[in-house]
C-alpha cells in the first residue's frame, strides 16, 4: 500500500471513533484514578465531532482544517484542544485527495507539531504526548515503502508508550497533584490516544 486516499482515511477515523467508544468507561476509569474521571467522554466527544467533519469531506487540507475546528467549537478542555491542535497541525501538511508515503510522514509529523503548540508536556510526563510522540516519530523513521507496516509500527510504538506511563509519575494536569500516588496506573489519554493509532492501523 502506498498511498491513502480520502476513503482509507475516513476508515480509519470511523474505526479509531469505534474502538475509543468501546473502550470509554475504561479510559474514564484511568482518568478518576487520578483526576476528574471525564477522559472517556470527553476522547468520545472530540473523535465524534472530528468524524462529523471528516465524513463530508472531499480533500484533505480542507476536511482537517473542518475537523480541527469542529472538535474545538463542539467540544471544551484540554482533551478538544490537543484533539483539535493534531487535526489543524495536520491540515498544516496535507493537500489534494491522497497522500504518497512522504505525504503522510509530513502529515503526521504536522500533528504532532500541532500538539506542541497547545501543550509543553513531553514523553515521560505520563500524559497523551507518552503515545503520541513515539507513534509519529515511527511514522517519520520508517524506512519501509509499505503503509501498512508504517501503521503497525505506529500503533505499536503507541501502545508501549501508553503501557510505560504505568512507572510514570504525573507532572501535567490534575493528575500532578498526586506526586508518587500517580504511579503505578495508565494515563487515561496516553492509552485512549494509543488505541487510536491501533484502529488506524487495523482499519488498513
Amino acid at each position: 500500500m502506498e498511498k491513502i486516499t480520502i476513503g482509507d482515511f475516513k476508515k480509519m477515523f470511523n474505526q479509531a471513533y469505534t474502538d475509543i467508544k468501546q473502550r470509554e468507561d475504561e479510559f474514564s476509569q484511568l482518568d478518576a484514578v487520578i483526576g476528574d474521571g471525564d477522559h472517556g467522554t470527553a476522547i468520545v466527544q472530540a473523535m465524534q465531532s472530528a468524524v462529523e467533519a471528516i465524513d463530508k469531506g472531499a480533500e484533505f487540507k480542507q476536511m482537517l482544517n473542518d475537523a480541527g475546528f469542529n472538535v474545538m467549537l463542539q467540544t471544551s478542555g484540554s482533551t478538544s484542544t490537543l484533539m483539535g491542535g493534531f487535526l489543524l497541525g495536520m491540515s498544516d501538511h496535507s493537500t489534494g485527495e491522497e497522500l504518497n508515503i512522504d505525504q503522510i510522514k509530513a502529515l503526521f509529523k504536522g500533528g504532532l507539531e500541532g500538539v506542541q503548540k497547545q501543550t509543553k508536556a513531553q514523553p515521560g510526563d505520563k500524559t497523551m504526548m507518552d503515545a503520541l510522540q513515539p507513534a509519529v516519530e515511527a511514522i517519520v523513521n520508517s524506512e519501509s515503502a509499505d503503509i501498512r507496516t508504517i501503521m503497525e509500527s505506529a500503533a505499536n510504538a503507541a501502545l508501549e508508550g501508553a503501557k510505560a506511563t504505568v512507572g510514570m509519575k504525573a507532572n501535567f494536569g490534575r493528575a500532578r497533584n498526586y506526586g508518587e500516588k500517580s504511579i503505578g496506573y495508565a494515563d487515561s489519554g496516553a492509552s485512549s490516544w494509543a488505541c487510536m493509532f491501533q484502529a488506524f492501523s487495523k482499519s488498513l
